[in-house]
């Protein structure tokens, strides 16, 4: 069998034609990967020579060592994938995951801001600059439409369609879906582009950087801490606590959990239903208002 390095960057190349990952999936489990593989070195055995108490044995290490219920499931994802492809493609006789026990998961929500604290974040931005309006309508296209930062970042020019109230968003895998673009947020859009002028080519990105490039994660991070602390919220806000304020309003609005999956672009209803949250008092109106014997 080839060494470990070849088999990790062929196994690189597998995943990503066969189930079409995201950049950062593929990242993740390449990271995953790379630690295991360092553990099996260490212990000098070979990667055909792993056994499930071998991968057990790692996960403890991992645990003890203080590592997420959610990381660890995801380096077992990790491991389980890649042994997998050595099954399929390298002919290894034996998976070494098949009978791993999957470790039980807190299904953990982001922090969610009240419609009040979105609405006191996103006023907060003033958009007196080119920057301050590039972030400014940014947020608004977060929250009016519920996408992930890096769907954000990776918008098109010709993405978004202002006058029609809609934009075009690839998710993960590529993923194409039309979501819904509200007028405020549109507005934003269209005074950004227009102030931008040929700094965003046709075909460029609508929220470019220096040199047309996307914006990074961390810098857009750093400014939305900047604001909500501006705002006067105490809440540990990140990038997803938007999209996932985005998805709880429109639930507690009365909107079903199907139109929310795909705007969300969940290939599953089941993450859906973990991912939002349900006000326990909007709870107790329905049951109070609709059982009979709350009447």
């Amino acid at each position: 069998m080839k060494n470990p390095a070849e088999l990790l960057q062929e196994f690189e190349a597998y995943i990503s034609a066969e189930k079409g990952l995201a950049r950062n999936t593929l990242e993740a489990y390449r990271s995953d990967l790379k630690i295991f593989l360092e553990y099996l070195k260490k212990l000098k055995i070979p990667v055909e020579k792993v056994v499930q108490d071998t991968v057990s044995g790692y996960l403890w290490d991992r645990k003890t060592g203080g590592m997420a219920a959610a990381s660890i499931y995801r380096n077992m994802e990790s491991i389980r994938q890649f042994y997998r492809f050595l099954v399929l493609e390298h002919d290894l006789p034996d998976d070494p995951t098949m009978n791993l026990p999957l470790p039980k998961t807190a299904a953990l929500l982001p922090e969610f801001l009240s419609a009040p604290e979105i609405a006191a974040l996103i006023s907060s931005v003033p958009y007196k600059t080119k920057n301050q309006l590039r972030f400014r309508a940014m947020l608004e296209v977060m929250y009016s439409s519920g996408l992930r930062i890096s769907e954000v970042l990776t918008l098109k020019k010709s993405d978004p369609d202002p006058t029609l109230g809609i934009i075009k968003v690839k998710g993960k895998g590529s993923k194409e879906r039309i979501v819904p673009l509200n007028k405020t947020a549109a507005m934003f859009v269209e005074k950004h582009i227009l102030s931008s002028g040929a700094a965003i080519s046709d075909d460029g990105y609508l929220f470019a950087g220096a040199g047309g490039r996307p914006l990074s994660r961390v810098s857009f991070w750093k400014r939305l801490k900047k604001n909500a602390a501006a705002a006067g919220i105490l809440k540990n806000v990140k990038p997803h606590s938007i999209r996932h304020s985005f998805a709880s309003h429109l639930l507690e609005g009365g909107a079903d959990l199907r139109s929310i999956q795909e705007m969300l672009g969940h290939s599953s209803i089941s993450t859906t239903q973990i991912y939002t949250h349900i006000d326990r008092r909007r709870l107790k109106d329905i049951h109070k208002k609709f059982h009979p014997r709350s009447r």
